[in-house]
């Protein structure tokens, strides 16, 4: 697994950089999603390196393969997110992949909220104690870490969906992803077609001006509109697609209320383990006013606080790992399989329109050949893409079903773990307390 070694300031208001490495072995055999097929290896991609900054993130993605179109069997390059996203546009872009469900790109990196409190922290180190800043500070650094660590996860999932899938893994647009990194290395190794793609890749990952963000803005708006009109006014033929259509609409709202509540419980375990911080804290300074007989009772109690404030921590980690990102990586795996629907529902209209074209040009016996053509096109389209979108359906159930099962199991057992450890630590206190009691 991905281990991380962080090289802080003292000082809240300093961003911490973090770098993590993973033996690629590791990587391979623990990290890997539960939506990836491990029983091919032609190509095999992880991130065995990030380092976060203030405003990005450098990621080093490791590629092994035995494929014959890559330059070498073993390299890296660094990316950031904004090369995951343009690599994520040009397989929605490209016709060729209308019906396969593109993986969902990686959500940007964002630290913001880990920072505000660190800062926030600082800022009322005076109104607290030494001890119990440090805890807190403490609290907030694993925070900080813990998104770090997701962050990078996500973009090993999205690298690692596409190197598995026997289409997007021949992308030539991937395999400059993997491989490019410099002017002069393309120059020696890849093809003229290739440089060309690289060097207007080189221009795409650059970031959006203004004008252009605000012209993606209306084209959302404009595909989102047209999704809600064709799915309103038409109904498709096949049953199995309007089925799946009807369960992905119900599904994505129920899981997108899951997420929600599912942040609202990880927000409340960590309340609940900040909360054993001050009240530790208390008693300890409690403990130190009051010399009397109760002085070893506080520190004890202070002690066992301590001690439920880890486990808490522990379960509001797990919770977040094994049920919120699952959950919140489906929602927007369930969005992309819509948008295979979308597609397909609009392949199905160009082909209607085709058929009426058709008719009335040989209504008026002009221009059939063309009108033929392209009847005969998008026929071939549809049933290309509901060929290939039937079985990506498919599979996309089977993961999904497969990814639950997994890491509901494994929440359900870190459960009953941390649950035990916690009754042991309550009966460990109160053995202590009684002792206590009967020496006086």
């Amino acid at each position: 697994m991905l281990t991380l070694h962080e090289g802080s300031e003292d000082s809240a208001q300093t961003t911490a950089r973090q770098t993590t490495h993973a033996d690629n072995n590791a990587v391979n055999n623990k990290s890997r999603s539960d939506t990836i097929d491990l029983a091919d290896s032609s190509l095999v991609v992880d991130i065995s390196d990030a380092l976060s900054e203030r405003d990005r993130v450098k990621f080093t993605i490791h590629t092994k393969t035995t494929l014959e179109e890559f330059k070498s069997q073993d390299f890296s390059v660094v990316r950031q997110h904004e090369e995951f996203i343009w690599l994520h546009t040009s397989l929605v872009d490209n016709e060729l992949y209308a019906g396969f469900i593109i993986p969902p790109a990686p959500p940007r990196p964002d630290f913001d909220a880990s920072r505000e409190k660190l800062q926030k922290l600082g800022e009322g180190e005076g109104t607290m104690t030494k001890e119990e800043f440090q805890k807190m500070k403490q609290e907030l650094e694993a925070e900080y870490l813990a998104t770090f660590k997701k962050t990078v996860a996500m973009h090993e999932v999205f690298l690692q969906r596409l190197a598995i899938h026997p289409k997007f893994k021949n992308d030539q647009n991937f395999r400059i992803f993997l491989e490019y990194e410099s002017e002069v290395s393309v120059e020696i190794s890849l093809s003229r077609d290739l440089i060309v793609k690289a060097f207007l890749w080189s221009l795409g990952v650059r970031g959006k001006n203004k004008k252009e963000r605000i012209a993606g803005m209306f084209s959302s708006f404009k595909s989102s509109a047209d999704d809600v009109l064709l799915s309103s006014t038409m109904k498709d033929v096949d049953e199995f697609f309007e089925r799946e259509r009807l369960f992905l609409n119900d599904y994505y709202a129920h899981i997108k209320d899951a997420t929600n509540k599912s942040d609202r419980m990880t927000r409340s375990h960590k309340n609940v383990s900040d909360t054993y911080i001050k009240m530790s804290s208390a008693l300890i300074q409690l403990a130190t006013f009051d010399q009397t007989d109760l002085e070893s009772f506080y520190g004890k109690v202070a002690d066992c606080l301590e001690k439920a404030r880890k486990t808490e921590g522990r379960v509001a980690s797990d919770e977040d790992l094994k049920l919120s990102d699952l959950l919140r990586y489906y929602m927007r795996d369930t969005s992309a399989a819509k948008e295979l629907l979308y597609r397909r529902l609009r392949c199905l209209a160009n082909y209607e329109n085709a058929n009426r074209n058709l008719e009335r040009a040989r209504s008026r016996n002009k221009e059939v050949p063309a009108a033929e053509q392209t009847q005969t096109e998008s026929c071939d389209k549809f049933e290309n893409i509901s060929k290939l979108a039937k079985q990506e359906l498919t599979d996309f159930k089977t993961r999904r079903v497969a990814a639950f099962r997994k890491n509901l199991v494994e929440l359900a057992e870190l459960e009953l773990k941390h649950s035990r450890a916690e009754v042991q630590l309550l009966k460990t206190c109160l053995s202590s307390l009684k002792a206590e009691v009967d020496v006086e």
